[in-house]
């Protein structure tokens, strides 16, 4: 399952965007965004979700349960 991001939550810090290895995370309208299409919860990159990792506030980069969980190519 890619991450999201709480828009409610978001400060707009800007730390996960530099930090993500997929360059799934963007600015919009003031909140940072990820794009679940390009979203690979870090897998390969790294043993845990970055923008989890850097995120100042707690719980804001969350599993997006309503997606399925990605998938390496084989």
């Amino acid at each position: 399952m890619p991450y999201k991001i709480i828009a409610s939550q978001c400060t707009a810090c800007s730390a996960c965007e530099p930090e993500c290895p997929n360059v799934a995370i963007r600015e919009k309208n003031g909140i940072f965004v990820i794009d679940p299409k390009k979203c690979t919860e870090c897998v390969g990159h790294f043993d845990d979700p970055q923008c989890v990792a850097v995120c100042p506030v707690d719980d804001t980069c969350v599993i997006d349960k309503s997606l399925p969980r990605y998938q390496a190519a084989a």
